[in-house]
């Protein structure tokens, strides 16, 4: 069974999620969901915190263009953390590394003079 668990907390830049376990076609839903809860202001940061994800498929990657696009279209942004190397290969050779802004970890995205990498 595959297992996801998501951790949301609130910062002084908007939201986090920490995203646990496999993002795939199972339990991309789950994320789906707990971003469509979200209610973020214009000018806040959605950070998504991949440190601790094991496996994510091409209904990961959906899940989290979803939740980019939500952002967007709630005038706010949305940051990847932490994104394991294997991933960030993937969103290297399909070309999203150029869409979402990808930073080491979460204190660096939460920073409000970081730069992203």
């Amino acid at each position: 069974m595959n297992s996801l668990t998501i951790i949301a907390r609130d910062n002084a830049t908007g939201r986090v999620l920490e995203i646990i376990g496999d993002l795939d076609y199972a339990t991309a839903p789950k994320l789906r969901k707990a971003v469509d809860g979200l209610t973020l202001t214009a000018g806040e940061l959605l950070v998504l915190d991949l440190a601790e994800l094991n496996y994510c498929d091409s209904s990961g990657i959906s899940a989290l263009l979803s939740a980019r696009s939500l952002a967007i279209e709630q005038g706010s942004d949305v940051a990847l953390a932490a994104v394991p190397a294997n991933m960030l290969r993937i969103l290297g050779i399909v070309g999203l590394d150029q869409v979402f802004t990808i930073h080491p970890d979460t204190t660096t995205a939460t920073d409000h003079g970081s730069v992203a990498s």
